[in-house]
């Protein structure tokens, strides 16, 4: 069998990887089976799979081998694969977990020892958090105050609309849910008189439905709570309104509750760093309350702690995190070996809050943690979750209350309402699209007159233009470079637009379409390309250098300082500059393109995404979306409609038994 497994590594099916951990393991047990399906489990895990579920393995494609091949190497197990598992439990070196043991095999899955410790430990610590005892007298007060609708805002939105186009945008802005249960008349007579307050009562709150609002009760109610929602549906905003109330229920209490914003990643804390600012200065709360919410996000691996050259962090079980209150944004990143140890090193009393949308890419690393847990949000809410949430938001939830289900479920909410995206947006119709895994849905809006998506399918006919917006969309960045403008400008007009692409070789790969659009950049004259650095180069850092304090996927563009001497300058998560030398940085690559994971936790006002032009395992529902959704104003995608069709009807399916054990709860 090992033999086997090596001419599989020469093939490039596995990893040599896979194929020295069959070896280890028939090196303490010499069993033909035992190699195949250790392999089998090495390998899933490179995939981004928790465990080999051995009731749904596909036997004929083994290792994605051939029906011919993987009879061959079911034939040199020894054992027909309806009875593996009989046989696999006979054998000392696998065990249930009580014992310890290279591979544990629990529910007709297969694990290695260490990630099922991973998934019982995030299982265990989502079933020891018990409701917060809460005040919903004094909180429902708060909420009010913090959730007050702001009619400056709505006036804004509706100073240019005809006024056919203002009850559809007032339903939008006040959350109206029962619009047949309103005056319109009497509304449209109170704007016009500009008494904007007799709003209050002409739209009570048991017409409408704010899930922000919904979504921070929740959260207050729970030592842990989960957050999600797609782009512009206001997650930032309603986390920190959220932890306005918690601080004034702290303050009240005698202690300002010590708080911490992190992100995955270094852009994804910035970017937190950014959107928390904003929400904070738009608060209806106390100066002290204000003070309490930090103002500054880091990274997840900064918080733990990283011990240089060593797996562990600084803070874990016998040395827990010292703070209250923790807010973690893209979440979805968050694989399932750092969410365990995350949880690990958190105080007994800590609250902790994910954000994030469930739809987007899972972590690259193995296990899709946050899209387990939010798998129970389609099962509502218990009767006695429902009639808390209704005396603290006075909304009717009445329709989202279920019996039976996980009590997970209580600690979820889903925001349902984008007010970036609206019906007026392609992008926004083309994520919802994508999402419905519906090709014809996104075909009927190939034909639309929406101005922020274009859709180009032809292909190679389609590639200089391409090109042409990659030479206008980098154009500025460049141009403050050329006229000596400060790092911060360049940075922020680098990352107003973006290529991302779906696979790292091809001509519609990074690899590629870097080097076809440094090629365009240096013959319109913006660039030097005759030396490995030059003056506008951006990178992509691809390897944690904790010391320097530069991590995989930061982005520094290279600048000249005051004496012409080429330095790196990157944005850090405190919105500082700091500029290094280009030999001094870790492992890097330039960065006009870039994959749509890398892009998780970024935005672009104008994104071009392109997807290779042969059908392949990476190209996913959940890829497209990510790349859609990285847009903020403007969207060109560059696909051939059978590819792209292919893609939304491929869902991204991560192997774990975390969904299974929170459902016990």
């Amino acid at each position: 069998m090992l033999k086997a497994l090596s001419v599989l590594v020469e093939t490039g099916h596995i990893r040599a990887l896979d194929y020295q951990f069959a070896r280890f393991l028939t090196s303490l047990y010499d069993h033909d089976l035992l190699a195949l399906t250790g392999a089998l489990v090495s390998h899933q895990l490179g995939h981004g799979n928790v465990c080999l579920k051995l009731d749904e393995l596909d036997v004929t494609h083994l290792f994605g081998c051939n029906a011919s091949e993987s009879r061959q190497l079911i034939e040199k197990s020894g054992t027909m694969p309806n009875a593996w598992l009989d046989t696999l439990k006979t054998m000392p070196i696998i065990t249930d977990g009580n014992t310890a043991s290279p591979l544990v095999l629990q529910d007709n899955r297969l694990y290695l020892r260490r990630y099922w410790l991973y998934e019982k430990a995030v299982s265990d610590w989502l079933a020891s958090c018990q409701n917060t005892p809460v005040n919903l007298s004094g909180m429902q007060e708060a909420l009010s105050r913090l959730f007050t609708r702001n009619y400056t805002l709505v006036r804004q939105q509706l100073s240019s609309l005809a006024v056919d186009d203002i009850r559809q945008q007032l339903i939008k802005w006040l959350d109206i849910e029962k619009p047949e249960q309103i005056d319109w008349d009497a509304v449209a007579s109170a704007i016009q008189a500009d008494q904007w307050q007799a709003l209050d009562q002409l739209i009570p709150e048991t017409t409408c439905l704010n899930w922000q609002k919904v979504a921070a009760a929740v959260a207050a109610m729970r030592r842990f709570a989960v957050i999600s929602g797609g782009p512009g549906t206001g997650k930032t905003t309603t986390v920190t309104r959220l932890l306005a109330l918690l601080v004034e229920q702290g303050i009240a209490q005698g202690k300002v509750p010590d708080i911490r914003l992190v992100a995955p990643t270094g852009k994804a804390a910035a970017r937190l760093t950014e959107s928390i600012g904003n929400a904070r200065s738009q608060l209806h709360c106390s100066e002290a309350a204000l003070q309490g919410i930090p103002t500054m996000a880091s990274t997840l691996h900064r918080l733990l702690g990283v011990i240089p050259n060593q797996p562990g962090f600084k803070h874990n079980q016998q040395n827990r995190l010292h703070l209250d209150i923790l807010v973690v944004d893209e979440a979805s990143m968050v694989d399932l070996p750092l969410m365990a140890r995350l949880l690990e090193a958190l105080p007994d009393h800590a609250r902790l809050i994910l954000l994030g949308d469930r739809d987007q890419l899972s972590s690259v690393e193995a296990g899709s943690v946050l899209g387990d847990i939010c798998s129970f949000a389609s099962e509502g809410y218990s009767l006695a979750q429902c009639e808390q949430l209704q005396q603290l938001t006075g909304f009717n939830l009445s329709s989202f209350q279920q019996s039976g289900g996980t009590s997970l479920r209580d600690s979820l909410c889903l925001l349902r309402k984008s007010y970036r995206f609206d019906a007026r947006s392609g992008i926004g119709q083309l994520a919802s699209a994508v999402n419905s895994g519906e090709p014809s849905h996104v075909s009927a809006l190939s034909d639309s007159n929406y101005s922020d998506i274009r859709l180009h399918t032809k292909g190679e006919k389609d590639y200089p233009y391409l090109m042409t917006l990659a030479l206008e969309g980098y154009r500025h960045y460049l141009n403050e470079i050329i006229q000596k403008g400060e790092p911060e400008a360049a940075i922020a007009a680098f990352n107003r637009f973006r290529v991302l692409c779906a696979v790292r070789e091809g001509r519609y790969g990074v690899v590629g379409l870097n080097l076809a659009i440094s090629q365009t950049l240096a013959s319109a004259g913006l660039i030097r390309t005759d030396a490995p650095w030059y003056a506008g180069r951006p990178v992509l850092i691809t390897r944690n250098d904790h010391s320097l304090g530069l991590y995989n996927g930061d982005i520094g563009i290279t600048l000249p300082d005051d004496s012409g001497r080429l330095r790196v300058a990157f944005e850090m998560p405190d919105r500082t500059i700091r500029t290094f030398l280009p030999s001094r940085l870790p492992e890097h690559e330039t960065v006009f393109a870039m994959t749509i994971h890398k892009s998780q936790g970024s935005e672009f006002e104008h994104t071009v995404m392109v997807l290779p032009d042969q059908a392949g395992p990476v190209l996913t529902r959940e890829l497209v979306y990510t790349g859609i959704t990285r847009a903020k104003k403007q969207l060109d995608l560059f696909a051939c409609q059978p590819i792209l069709e292919q893609a939304i009807c491929r869902a991204t399916v991560r192997d774990s038994g975390l969904a299974a054990r929170l459902a016990t709860l």
